[in-house]
């Protein structure tokens, strides 16, 4: 029982209704002990969120909600708390005198990031000790992996939440193990188990799975038996179930060529690796730190090869594919955001762009300069171009003021590709979307569509979004093969 009293009224009403499929996830997990929304990005989690933590502390003896989110986010969820609620939050961060104060006071709802709640851990167990609280952990794929010294904190004061509720919509983040610590902070692993090594080594999404078909029928089996065991607690909608009437989402691959001096760097990088991970006769890819760093350059070299060499000074084969895909989006008078993994490229095509009143975010930009340039891309209709990296502006941002999206370049993860393409389809858009891949002909680009096409039939079969029957039709394991083409060079095409 809590030990703290309240004197003052809070009033609890909401200020907007929900949607009907909002409300059916709120009454499925309004009265479980631990819960776990992964409803598709775009389909209003905040909300469900919302509302279950206003029921919690007016009808389930709860005296404070935590939603713990990443540091970008908190912004948003103050905004999205004004607008559907009249509860005024608090904000724990590193200030500990303020944090202070607020772990000594009757709030209701407490906003906080990660970090925080690892530095504030031995003061937090104290507080969970005297009261009653709830906790929403956003983007839950924060704490994947097991072994971080964040996930670990998490684990440690879990039990002392009475309700534990987890949202992500993209649960299995880049394989389908990525799932596994979310679930065990709710259930200490009744479901999905206590080894997370041997869950694991099942559920790998590993190279060898087309070659080995006794280990692809114990990764089938046992992925597809996951959203099974979680079914009891776990909520799931995607927009394709019929909840909801969204425009369409057209994917669009743009091929385009290499420019020549960007063709020899390429080539040169090529043989490179391939005399490094040549073993015998064979092409030996681990994927490992090393291995990864190297497909890092072939990304960067397809992307922009000023990336490697700033004497670089012509115009790149993905450079002429954005810049008609941009004048035509322009010419439409629509917006766009353009994506790429590296902060270099945002800051160039920022620059090159400069007529079009772009605006940029990514990592080296403060909380403020990122919450400018959503606003000014939002409101401004000058403003026609957003330029942002993944990492940076993936999650919690509505940005469907634009329904064109360009991924100039993409990495391996397929949370970043996912979250990021959904900024633009999701509630309140009204205009069809276009997400448009530049896929240098010939380079790393094909087999990095072809890794998170297989990636994202992984996930679905995992959560619950497709039966097996679907998964094995569209499913394809030949990325495990692909990688080794692509790091083997032929010398006959060296230096041409």
């Amino acid at each position: 029982m809590s030990n703290i009293k309240y004197f003052h009224d809070t009033n609890y009403d909401v200020k907007k209704d929900a949607f009907p499929y909002q409300i059916d996830a709120f009454n499925e997990i309004k009265d479980l002990p631990y819960s776990a929304i992964f409803h598709e990005q775009g389909l209003g989690k905040t909300k469900i969120a919302i509302d279950l933590m206003l029921y919690w502390l007016e009808k389930k003896n709860i005296d404070s909600c935590f939603v713990v989110t990443k540091k970008q986010l908190i912004a948003n969820w103050k905004k999205e708390l004004n607008f559907h609620t009249f509860i005024k939050p608090k904000v724990l961060t590193s200030d500990e005198k303020n944090n202070f104060f607020i772990l000594n006071s009757t709030s209701r709802v407490v906003l906080t990031n990660f970090e925080t709640i690892t530095k504030e851990k031995e003061r937090l167990i104290l507080y969970l000790k005297t009261r009653n609280v709830a906790i929403v952990i956003d983007e839950s794929t924060k704490i994947k992996n097991p072994e971080s010294k964040i996930t670990k904190d998490f684990f440690s004061i879990s039990s002392l939440f009475k309700i534990r509720t987890i949202m992500t919509g993209t649960p299995v983040a880049n394989r389908p193990y990525d799932i596994w610590a979310q679930i065990y902070f709710l259930d200490q692993g009744k479901s999905l188990g206590t080894n997370f090594l041997k869950f694991k080594s099942e559920t790998d999404l590993s190279n060898d799975l087309n070659d080995n078909f006794e280990k692809k029928m114990i990764f089938e089996k046992c992925v597809s038996g996951i959203f099974k065991s979680i079914k009891s607690f776990a909520i799931r909608e995607t927009k394709d179930s019929g909840i909801i009437s969204l425009p369409s989402k057209n994917i669009i691959e743009v091929l385009c060529d290499f420019e020549n001096e960007q063709k020899d760097m390429y080539l040169k990088l090529k043989n490179e690796c391939n005399m490094l991970l040549k073993k015998g006769d064979k092409t030996i890819f681990e994927e490992n730190d090393i291995s990864l760093k190297r497909l890092l350059r072939f990304i960067q070299i397809a992307s922009n090869p000023r990336l490697v060499n700033d004497q670089y000074d012509c115009e790149s084969g993905k450079e002429k594919a954005l810049k008609n895909l941009i004048e035509t989006i322009i010419r439409r008078s629509e917006k766009v955001i353009v994506w790429s993994i590296f902060i270099e490229n945002v800051d160039y095509l920022t620059l090159k762009y400069k007529n079009y009143h772009p605006v940029k975010i990514h990592g080296n930009l403060s909380m403020d300069e990122r919450n400018r340039a959503v606003e000014l891309f939002m409101n401004d209709s000058n403003c026609k171009i957003l330029f942002a990296t993944p990492q940076s502006a993936k999650e919690g941002l509505t940005l469907t003021a634009a329904n064109n999206v360009i991924f100039y370049d993409r990495g391996f993860n397929l949370d970043d590709y996912l979250q990021a393409q959904d900024r633009i389809h999701r509630i309140s858009q009204t205009k069809e979307c276009n997400i448009y891949n530049i896929i240098l002909k010939d380079s790393i680009d094909k087999w990095i569509d072809i890794l998170l096409k297989a990636k994202h039939n992984a996930a679905h079969l995992t959560q619950g979004d497709y039966k097996l029957a679907k998964y094995t039709e569209n499913m394809d394991y030949t990325y495990g093969e692909m990688i080794k083409d692509i790091l083997e060079s032929k010398e006959e095409n060296y230096g041409k």
